[in-house]
């Protein structure tokens, strides 16, 4: 291959994004320096987060540029070297962002044993995903033997695996997902109790689901979802605070009236600690045990992991703006065509 194919973000969405937020772009392939790798893109990862550094708002993370590639986490090939440390051949985890190919310093990968497991779980179950799981559950939810811990979007790679890591710890998982064959997955993993939240009965099945309240909730939606679990948390219970998907594509304050009253109210007569948390805060401290716990429990079956890979680079926006509306069913990735 003598060219590269890029994904750029053509222009800042309103609402939900678009394929003309999205431009391609053909260009030779970048030659690397002292120090540098050339890789070849093996598969990308799609998350949620994207959609915020589509924004040109003030965050956690800078946005991505006009005009530049898309922000994205990649397992890649090396397929020229000019470091030691790095042979063609090797797999490593990288981020190049949306595109085919690209440079990086040695320095700032990491090289993967693909024996060791499936390298697409680098960007999975054992990478980011997996590691917000553990780390928010764990650190911020510390689910006790006999709680109830409830998670949103359950049957994405991060839902997923909070319900089992809450399992394994001895509590009893509650999922919420939406449409019934994500919910017969959440059986299939084990959940105790698996809702659909598209379901006209969504509320009364949650409150059943629940009947000595929610200790850990962790939340990855926002929307209804949270409408319905905020009366349900006990006194001192504790909600993660990942993400809020349902709300990423928001353009203006909400109808009705203002809430938050109510919601202050809540945490401080049932002393509920809500803690926002961005998974790097916890790397330097917990991420190379998270390595051992996650591949121990993958290899005794206790964690159990889906993928929905889409074919071709060229799909990856409709694929993201699949993922914002809850269409991907497991851990999003795309697997460029030369790959």
């Amino acid at each position: 291959m003598t060219q590269n194919t890029r994904i750029l973000l053509n222009s800042r969405p309103h609402g939900e994004p678009t394929a003309e937020n999205f431009r391609f772009e053909t260009t030779p392939l970048p030659t690397p320096g002292d120090g540098e790798v050339l890789l070849r893109t093996i598969y990308l990862s799609l998350d949620p987060y994207m959609r915020g550094r589509m924004n040109d708002a003030k965050s956690y993370a800078a946005p991505v540029e006009l005009g530049a590639v898309m922000e994205g986490g990649t397992v890649a090939e090396v397929v020229e070297s000019n470091d030691p440390s790095l042979a063609v051949g090797d797999i490593v985890l990288s981020h190049l962002g949306w595109q085919s190919y690209g440079v990086q310093p040695a320095r700032h990968v990491r090289k993967l044993d693909p024996s060791r497991a499936p390298v697409s779980t680098a960007v999975g179950v054992l990478g980011m995903p997996g590691f917000t799981a553990y780390a928010g559950v764990l650190e911020i939810g510390k689910p006790q033997p006999g709680e109830t811990v409830v998670v949103a979007a359950a049957a994405g790679p991060v839902g997923s695996a909070v319900g089992q890591i809450a399992r394994i710890k001895g509590a009893r998982a509650v999922g919420i997902a939406g449409g019934p064959d994500k919910v017969a997955y959440l059986r299939e993993l084990g959940f105790d109790v698996a809702i659909d939240h598209r379901s006209p009965t969504f509320e009364d099945d949650l409150a059943a689901a629940v009947p000595d309240g929610i200790d850990v909730y962790f939340e990855n939606v926002g929307g209804h979802v949270w409408d319905a679990v905020l009366p349900l948390l006990n006194t001192y219970a504790r909600v993660p605070l990942c993400g809020v998907v349902a709300h990423y594509n928001d353009t203006e304050a909400p109808a009705g009236p203002d809430r938050s009253p109510y919601l202050l109210q809540s945490i401080l007569t049932r002393s509920i600690t809500l803690r926002g948390f961005i998974q790097s805060e916890f790397v330097k401290s917990h991420y190379r045990q998270f390595q051992t716990d996650a591949a121990g429990w993958i290899a005794d079956g206790s964690l159990q992991y889906k993928e929905d890979i889409v074919e071709g680079l060229e799909n990856a926006p409709e694929a993201f703006i699949g993922l914002l509306k809850g269409k991907t069913f497991g851990k999003a990735l795309i697997k460029p065509r030369e790959a």
